[in-house]
């Protein structure tokens, strides 16, 4: 090697924490990787300024010394996806936690390296078409059966197409390819994708199916649509992560993608360990079937909590493209925002509010714009979606900080977490006067339509009772509930019962856990029922202290912890309540 060409050569001229630059980058892409150092460490290309190149490292820099050599890798950070990511953990930028603890130890070590798919498992494949056809992108070329009977189906990758002369079904190793086109290629059971070029679809779909949480106060006043976007802020003690939690063990999602995005390593360990053990109430098999865990906690490198959320919404759109309901759940975006701040200070970029970079709002419009209801590519025709349901922690509950109202401006949905209600232990602690859901005319329709014709009237009253009951306590509480008429008092306490009972639900109560539409609706019914035999038996003379609402409160909160085998026995004893609710007379 020439001297010109030494001293041209990729080294390192500057390393500041996860910041570094190196010269002799002229040919390099923004945003493609790089190893950098002795060690390998992976970084990214941030900026190019003719021959110099600044360099966002993923890994801890500790060690590493000027002058070390840089080596491109020819691409941006892609995650390889097909069969073997169900059920995994890996990293931030796309490596599995368990090889690199079988590599390094429980603490891993900078420059450690390993495919997000073990090339060498074997798999069994099973051709969907006949050799000779004209495949395109994004056709069904088969399937692999995975943990749980889970179907994972083979897509002719974004941008390839041809004739299939040759198709190579049963066992076949992740390396091996499945078919032979006519002009000599191959295809193979994986392809791989840049995370931050979201994938081609072809076309959208309106927002017209309900995504079944299993959580009443979601489903009943806050619902969201399949391919939906919501925003979860709130402060400290909420239960935002539990909230994430409960969503990805029992919504209606074939696939969940869990991202833990600067969140502590406690939590993450909690999930791994529920997650492991928990069963889906659908199909009976334990939840980390359908599930990819993506974690970048507290503790690890905070360039690639940049990068978990892409990768994360990656995984989803590849399930998405298969025609699988796929839902993300980031928790949170604050720690998104805060890398995307600690980057933008070290490339000395202009701090917009509360030292956030200018785009921002950009950029969380992008992720949010990556979620959605589609139609897929290619054939047998299909549909897919991906909802993104994401947690925010502004500093102190304020909700007029930058992140949160990034979030505002491009989510379909508000759930607002209220420390009051969290601490009088009221979960989830949705402040139901904060929250909204634009979405909820149209998802009405639907559960009029799948649950109950009166879905959407008894949502109305119970939203009308929520705000009165806001009304009267303000009066109460410089009044005395005392000096209310009867009425006002037993408005209070049927608000209180639909709080409580309709609204409030244990994570940690196998039968209440989960709440199909059909058990909610019941719930809704009958606490209205019982407020409006309560003024029904007052217009006939009874005082608020003449009626039974204790034995009926009881019932109801019975009825809601019931199994499903004994709900109808419960319902008929809430009935039978209801109808004696009045010692004086029938109601």
């Amino acid at each position: 090697m020439s001297a010109s060409s030494e001293r041209s050569a990729p080294k390192l001229t500057r390393v500041v924490g996860a910041l570094a630059e190196a010269t002799g980058m002229r040919e390099a892409k923004l945003n493609e990787l790089v190893r950098i150092g002795d060690g390998g460490l992976l970084a990214e290309v941030l900026r190019i300024t003719g021959d110099r190149a600044t360099l966002q490292v993923f890994e801890e820099t500790m060690g590493v010394a000027l002058e070390e050599p840089v080596a491109r890798e020819g691409e941006p950070l892609s995650i390889e996806l097909g069969p073997g990511l169900l059920g995994s953990v890996i990293d931030g930028i796309g490596r599995p936690l368990s090889e690199l603890a079988a590599l390094t130890g429980d603490f891993i070590l900078p420059g450690a390296s390993a495919p997000t798919l073990d090339k060498t498992k074997r798999v069994t494949f099973t051709p969907g078409l006949v050799e000779g056809i004209a495949v395109h992108e994004g056709d069904v070329l088969g399937t692999v059966v995975e943990r749980g009977g889970f179907e994972h189906r083979i897509l002719v990758p974004p941008g390839r197409q041809g004739q299939v002369t040759k198709f190579f079904g049963g066992e076949r190793a992740l390396s091996e390819p499945i078919a032979t086109l006519a002009d000599g290629s191959s295809l193979f059971l994986t392809q791989r994708w840049a995370v931050r070029r979201p994938r081609p679809i072809a076309g959208r779909k309106d927002a017209s199916r309900p995504f079944l949480t299993g959580q009443r106060v979601f489903d009943f006043l806050f619902p969201i649509a399949e391919g939906g976007t919501v925003a979860v802020p709130g402060g400290f003690g909420t239960g935002k992560t539990v909230i994430e939690q409960s969503l990805a063990k029992y919504a209606e999602a074939d696939v969940v993608v869990y991202i833990g995005c600067g969140e502590r390593g406690n939590e993450m360990a909690e999930v791994l360990h529920e997650f492991a053990r928990l069963k889906d109430p659908r199909h009976g098999r334990p939840v980390l079937d359908r599930t990819v865990l993506v974690v970048n906690t507290s503790n690890m490198p905070v360039a690639a909590r940049e990068s978990s959320v892409y990768l994360g919404l990656t995984i989803a759109e590849y399930f998405r493209d298969q025609g699988y309901r796929a839902a993300v759940m980031a928790d949170s975006l604050s720690r998104w925002a805060e890398a995307l701040r600690e980057i933008g200070s070290r490339l000395q970029e202009m701090p917009g509010e509360e030292g956030y970079p200018t785009y921002l709002a950009s950029r969380a419009a992008k992720l949010h714009e990556r979620a959605g209801r589609v139609t897929c590519l290619g054939g047998p025709q299909r549909e897919g979606s991906v909802t993104l349901i994401s947690a925010v922690s502004p500093p102190g509950g304020d909700f007029s900080e930058p992140v949160t109202q990034s979030c505002l401006r491009v989510a379909g949905a508000l759930w607002a977490l209220d420390p009051e209600l969290a601490h009088q232990r009221q979960f989830p602690a949705v402040d139901w006067h904060t929250s909204y859901s634009l979405y909820a005319e149209a998802m009405g329709q639907a559960f009029d339509a799948s649950c109950d014709p009166g879905w959407s009237k008894a949502r109305a009253e119970i939203v009308e009772l929520l705000q009165r009951d806001g009304e009267l306590r303000e009066v109460a509480s410089v009044v005395g509930p005392e000096a209310l008429e009867d009425k006002d008092r037993l408005l209070l306490t049927a608000a209180s019962i639909a709080r409580e009972v309709v609204l409030g639900q244990s994570a940690f109560d196998p039968n209440d856990a989960y709440s199909p539409p059909a058990k909610t609706f019941r719930l809704a019914r009958a606490a209205l029922e019982l407020f409006e035999a309560g003024k029904a038996a007052i217009t006939k003379g009874a005082g608020y202290a003449d009626l039974d609402l204790a034995q009926a409160r009881r019932a109801l909160a019975m009825m809601r912890d019931a199994p499903a085998t004994e709900l109808d026995a419960r319902a008929a004893e809430v009935s039978q309540r209801i109808a004696t609710l009045w010692r004086g007379g029938a109601s």
